[in-house]
């Protein structure tokens, strides 16, 4: 999810799912950090709605937030299949603003902003988490801008462990790393990729 949203939709405008439909590695490992269900969660760039779909299939209440009018409309299709139900919003992330304390938990999965719009993005996932509530994050990084896996083309959409430690410094920090691993995600994620990892809770 970006600024350039005619891009986006140009990119979901196809029949099959370009991520596939399937959850996100990481976030599977790591989604019992989560709680019990039902919790409120904000997926951010949930673009298709896999994401979204596989946390609501778990029983959790949630938003699925991206600037592509045509994903979003095929994660209200993923939904209706898959037999959950998932709130839609249609926004660009370096300029909304969320309300205050409304969610248990902020998913934030491959969701590449330019650099002068992440510290407002990193201001709303602090402000719109309840105290005690969770960040789970992956995307990649400036090594994988190379590579032809997947990914931004250019190093300002790709943050590092680095900055999410200055960003989130005030929450607890649980997981921060930079990894490669492989990641295979529909035709959009194709193998070997540069990816940061990062968990954190909001204090109490």
């Amino acid at each position: 999810m970006n600024g350039k949203t005619p891009m986006w939709d140009e990119r979901y405008d196809r029949e099959d799912y370009l991520y596939g439909t399937e959850p996100n590695d990481f976030l599977r490992e790591q989604v019992e950090r989560l709680g019990p269900a039902p919790r409120r969660v904000l997926c951010l760039a949930d673009g298709e709605g896999r994401n979204g779909v596989y946390l609501a299939g778990l029983g959790h209440e949630v938003t699925s937030v991206d600037g592509s009018r045509v994903g979003l409309a095929k994660a209200a299709r993923l939904a209706e299949a898959k037999g959950v139900a998932l709130e839609l919003l249609h926004a660009d992330l370096t300029e909304h603003v969320f309300p205050a304390e409304a969610f248990d938990a902020v998913v934030s999965i491959f969701c590449h902003v330019t650099e002068a719009g992440r510290p407002h993005l990193h201001r709303q996932v602090a402000r719109t988490l309840r105290p005690g509530g969770l960040l789970m994050l992956e995307a990649y990084t400036p090594d994988q801008v190379p590579r032809d896996t997947g990914g931004p083309d250019t190093p300002d959409r790709t943050p590092t462990a680095a900055e999410l430690d200055a960003a989130f410094a005030d929450f607890e920090i649980l997981l921060s790393r930079e990894i490669e691993r492989d990641v295979q995600e529909g035709k959009g994620h194709t193998g070997p990729g540069a990816v940061v990892q990062f968990i954190a809770r909001k204090p109490r």
